[in-house]
């Protein structure tokens, strides 16, 4: 997938959005070719300088962007030049997919291991277990909780792990 059709990817947007948050979302879409400074960024993009190095550090964290120092031979100071890498957001995306996969599948079998009452006053959901202990009634309001079936529940878990795996291609 080329470079510009991977950022105009609502999923690639999304998977960016969710890693750097709103003020780092111009900086995820905008990378430059080649080298250049956090500043620079910051200055190109009028964005706060803190807010770029963040946004840098996050896709760092992610391998979607790399560093090398250079040490001004004047002042001493580093100055850091990035570069993105954005040739690994479908590899992090497959990833992604993987983790919510694995815990769909233990969320769905938690579901079907217990059984769970619900306080339809303060809509807290309460364990057996727990709610034998509080006598079935809700601690916060005082109510009655009353037995939950959650069919619906696990029937929509079973259709997204259906979807993911599909997508993955992978097997039960």
């Amino acid at each position: 997938m080329a470079f510009e059709d991977l950022l105009d990817d609502p999923v690639v947007q999304k998977y960016l959005h969710e890693l750097v948050g709103p003020k780092g979302m111009p900086v995820a879409v905008s990378p430059p070719d080649g080298e250049v400074t956090d500043e620079e960024l910051a200055e190109r993009l009028g964005l706060e300088l803190n807010d770029v190095r963040r946004a840098l550090f996050i896709l760092y964290e992610n391998d979607l962007a790399t560093y090398r120092r250079v040490r001004d031979e004047d002042s001493g100071w580093l100055t850091y030049l990035w570069t993105f890498e954005y040739e690994n957001v479908p590899g992090n995306l497959r990833e992604e997919m993987d983790r919510l996969l694995e815990a769909l599948v233990e969320r769905r079998q938690y579901e079907l291991d217990n059984e769970f009452y619900l306080c339809e006053v303060c809509s807290i959901r309460f364990e057996f277990g727990e709610a034998m202990d509080l006598g079935f009634e809700c601690p916060e309001c005082g109510s009655a909780v009353e037995a939950m079936e959650n069919t619906d529940l696990v029937e929509a878990m079973d259709e997204r792990i259906e979807d993911l795996r599909s997508e993955l291609a992978v097997e039960a």
